[in-house]
């Protein structure tokens, strides 16, 4: 019998991290914990296909929070028109986090939308019996090998992670931490996978706890 969702997960650490509140404007502040879409970018940067949907189910806080301030010279493409036609730069301030470390979990479930997947994964989909346990099997291999699809980042592309692998012996969940409440936290913005729309989607109320952050469940996202 065909599982219809199998299991991974990995331990991430780094000297700064940024997961972006879309309220705090044009001095960006961080969430006190990654959202659902940035775990989920982790595990794709590990190993990505477009016929897998990564879920994340939750992240462990192995570090406590703590906010710096943070500034860097913005050359991008948010400068107003004048500034990026005279090569002008700006400095742009941001409270980030430092000094973290996370174990993250997701499920691998066969994607429901294949009428976007590029022809190569339209082919392989059809030889493989089980595409979440292929990924799952490749995933655990690259991970243990330290090999990656693009180089995993704690929120912007700056911060590079220390560590990111499987999860280490040394490493204790912040287990007696209080609680945090998060208001809203935004889960994604291409909500329905591959080459999808923009679909802005957040989530309410929620509470790290124990040093535990969960997603919350929806079952749209999962394979029937």
């Amino acid at each position: 019998m065909v599982r219809l969702s199998y299991p991974v997960a990995m331990e991430i650490a780094g000297n700064t991290a940024m997961w972006t509140r879309p309220d705090s404007g044009d001095c960006p502040v961080s969430y006190p914990a990654p959202t659902y879409s940035a775990v989920k970018a982790i595990f794709e940067s590990v190993l990505w296909g477009p016929d897998v949907e990564i879920i994340p189910t939750k992240v462990e806080l192995c570090a406590p929070i703590q906010y710096h301030s943070y500034c860097t010279n913005y050359g991008g493409p948010l400068r107003n028109p004048k500034s990026i036609k005279e090569g002008n730069n700006y400095q742009l301030y941001a409270t980030v986090l430092i000094d973290v470390c996370y174990r993250m979990y997701a499920e691998v479930v066969p994607t429901k939308e294949k009428s976007r997947l590029p022809e190569r994964a339209v082919q392989w989909d059809k030889k493989t019996t089980s595409p979440g346990h292929a990924y799952q099997s490749i995933f655990e291999r690259r991970l243990k090998r330290g090999q990656c699809y693009s180089l995993p980042t704690l929120g912007w592309k700056e911060f590079t992670p220390s560590y990111f692998g499987e999860f280490r012996g040394t490493t204790q969940v912040l287990s007696g931490a209080h609680p945090v409440i998060i208001p809203s936290m935004l889960r994604q913005v291409f909500a329905k996978g591959y080459a999808s729309p923009v679909s802005y989607v957040y989530d309410n109320n929620l509470v790290i706890q124990n040093g535990v952050l969960e997603y919350p469940k929806r079952s749209k996202n999962y394979a029937q």
